[in-house]
């Protein structure tokens, strides 16, 4: 035969049955079948086990019902606990309600403080502390996210359809959304700056120059037991024929006739008044006069409004 077809492996020659050492198999005996090798099967192993995890581990999960995954402890892992689990996020919960409760509690404290007072004693509660600006104002964003309406996109469309070279003052403008809704020119002024476009000062001393403004805005800031010496300001800086706008909460008012008469006292006349908003009335002034800040007429205010605990 030609070597090119021939197979050394099992090749019939003697030295390769000496290589393989065949052995006769016994057909008498049981479990063997004549002209078969048998081979003796290993049990399968079922392992989950990761890299890296102790022989134990893996002798551990073998040992369970195979086909199943057990989760491996590792040895510097705390044990798992349902319970404990379940309890920390209990407590995680109630730390969020008592954070919360603190915060509501000195919102209610700051509100009641801004209308029980004078503005320039107002003033003092955020000289004194720093971050009580801060809560007020994100106690407020709560409270108006509760409103069926937001009063200030109100005068926001009013102040859309005015001329475009309009001058308007925000008394209380908080962070500054009128001035940033509008094409105008808007000079936004609180107690104290949320922001670098916000200029500080009590409502009743602006920096502002006399008659430099055609509207002012008083969206839910007629707070303070001196309120006339707001409407003289606004009188001082507004030019004649100019229009004060304001927005307050309904609840706040015993008589809008007698508000509306001592609004007129310091040099206005009323234009219009919109009490069917829900929650809200909204009133627009015109400027007919310059009273002067020594302006005799007597003080005035609104009912404070205060939240009750929820």
């Amino acid at each position: 035969m030609s070597k090119l077809f021939e197979c050394p492996e099992w090749d019939c020659a003697s030295n390769t049955s000496k290589k393989y050492n065949f052995k006769k198999v016994d057909s008498s005996a049981k479990g063997t079948k004549t002209g078969k090798i048998s081979k003796k099967k290993k049990p399968k192993r079922h392992s989950f086990a990761t890299k890296g995890d102790s022989e134990d581990n893996a002798a551990s999960t073998n040992s369970g019902n195979p086909g199943k995954f057990v989760r491996i402890q590792k040895a510097d892992e705390e044990p798992f606990d349902a319970k404990k689990s379940g309890k920390k996020v209990e407590m995680e919960s109630l730390r969020d309600k008592l954070i919360g409760s603190l915060k509501g509690s000195r919102f209610r404290f700051i509100n009641e403080q801004l209308y029980t007072n004078e503005g320039k004693d107002a003033a003092k509660i955020f000289d004194e502390d720093a971050t009580a600006f801060k809560v007020y104002h994100e106690g407020y964003r709560q409270q108006v996210s509760q409103w069926p309406l937001n009063p200030l996109d109100v005068i926001i469309k009013s102040i859309r359809k005015m001329p475009k070279d309009y001058v308007v003052g925000d008394f209380g403008c908080g962070d500054a959304r009128l001035a940033q809704s509008v094409p105008h020119k808007v000079y936004s002024l609180d107690l104290v700056a949320a922001n670098q476009d916000v200029i500080a000062c009590d409502m009743a001393n602006t920096p502002l120059k006399k008659n430099s403004l055609n509207v002012v805005v008083y969206c839910l800031s007629l707070m303070g037991t001196n309120l006339k010496d707001f409407l003289l300001e606004a009188n001082r800086v507004l030019k004649m024929g100019g229009l004060v706008k304001i927005a307050e909460v309904q609840s706040r008012f015993v008589s809008v006739k007698e508000f509306v008469k001592n609004v007129e006292k310091c040099g206005f006349k009323l234009l219009d008044k919109d009490l069917r908003k829900n929650y809200f009335f909204f009133m627009t002034f015109k400027k007919i006069s310059n009273t002067g800040k020594d302006n005799k007429c007597e003080n005035f205010s609104l009912k404070p409004c205060l939240y009750k605990k929820r």
